[in-house]
């Protein structure tokens, strides 16, 4: 697994001066503490850095724990996908957005009459159609992103190989298709949903140890 460079330069400059506190750290690098304490987190929870109260960070000299690769990056995507919110493609704009909202929801796949997968409907998508004056009569067909340009996963994708595609296409969420029909919508995977389960799974190795 791949560090970001914050937290590769993080661990260069407690390895050089440590210990070292948060607000040290992020004096460092020209930004704030509550910026860095996301990153500050992962690395203490992976085993790279250890926090000691009234201490700060010290550099343990181990890499990241190949339990938390061979266990967490490894898991397949149906273990923690969640339920697609799905809509018809004559469905309003109007509605969508309302939807969107009322089930909180980043995006939106659109389905036939088949239910097949026809499109997919971000939150940038119903945010530029809302200057449309005629939202109550405009199916949201006219705005999606049509089938051809999605980026979709199967349930047997690891959250490795998942989190890469939403990586390398720069979206927020996919929806999980069947293997024995691409176009059947079964779950979607997001960014933050697996983002939370390593957080919570990295916590809870630390609390193990």
């Amino acid at each position: 697994m791949n560090l970001s460079q914050r937290q590769e330069k993080i661990i260069e400059i407690v390895k050089r001066d440590q210990p070292l506190s948060g607000e040290k750290i992020a004096e460092h690098l020209g930004i704030s503490h509550a910026t860095l304490r996301t990153d500050l987190s992962f690395l203490t929870m992976a085993g790279i850095l250890e926090a000691s109260p009234k201490v700060g960070y010290t550099y343990t000299g181990v890499g990241i724990e190949q339990f938390l690769f061979d266990k967490i990056f490894s898991v397949k995507v149906e273990e923690i996908m969640l339920s697609p919110l799905l809509t018809p493609q004559d469905t309003s704009i109007h509605d969508a957005i309302t939807n969107m909202f009322m089930y909180d929801v980043g995006s939106i796949y659109v389905t036939d009459k088949e239910q097949q997968l026809v499109g997919l409907l971000s939150r940038k998508d119903l945010l530029r159609a809302s200057l449309n004056s005629n939202l109550q009569n405009t199916p949201v067909a006219v705005v999606m992103t049509r089938a051809p340009h999605l980026q979709t996963c199967t349930k047997d994708y690891t959250i490795l190989e998942a989190g890469a595609v939403l990586l390398d296409y720069q979206v927020d969420s996919l929806p999980v298709v069947s293997e024995d029909d691409p176009k059947k919508v079964i779950g979607k995977i997001t960014k933050s949903r697996i983002f939370n389960y390593i957080m919570q799974q990295a916590k809870q190795t630390e609390t193990n140890r």
